[in-house]
């Protein structure tokens, strides 16, 4: 009997190890996608610098964010709000899912304001990008702040991708 529960836990701890090996090995690929390409700077005297002859990464998912005026839909119950235009592009493989819970705004105090959903008419659609498409729309938050960067995160506890509001 001890040997069967021995060899019984020796199995359990060898499961465990292995799954560790496989998600260390298959996530050991996962980059910063909140990261920007490094900018050449012009030296002074108006000459133009060298090009890199370093190729640019392109990322998986690109998220570009604009001030944008707020539309009140039905829906949205009294009092301020404010809006991002929000453009998100699937650079990758494989195809995304793009749901207005998935993006937070961040005020310039550093304040975060999770997306009011159905208060903007033009609210950004819950889509599956394929590779190459991209989708347009609002992402609201509750209250009048000034909008710094919208964060969209890959499902509810992926990868994050920011974008600073232009």
């Amino acid at each position: 009997m001890g040997k069967i529960v021995g060899f019984g836990c020796l199995g359990v701890l060898g499961l465990f190890i292995l799954l560790g090996i496989v998600v260390a090995v298959v996530g050991g690929d996962a980059g910063d996608t909140t990261s920007k390409p490094p900018v050449a700077s012009q030296p002074a005297g108006g000459e133009s610098a060298p090009a890199s002859k370093v190729p640019e990464k392109k990322v998986a998912v690109a998220v570009v964010a604009k001030k944008a005026a707020f539309k009140k839909s039905i829906i949205a119950q009294g009092g301020a709000y404010t809006t991002v235009s929000v453009t998100v592009t699937n650079n990758s493989s494989k195809p995304i899912n793009v749901n207005p819970l998935y993006f937070a705004i961040t005020d310039a105090n550093g304040a975060k304001y999770a997306a009011e959903l159905g208060a903007d008419e033009n609210q950004i659609a819950t889509v599956e990008l394929a590779p190459g498409e991209n989708v347009t729309g609002a992402v609201t938050g509750k209250g009048t702040f000034t909008a710094k960067s919208v964060t969209y995160t890959d499902g509810l506890i992926g990868d994050s991708v920011r974008a600073d509001v232009s």
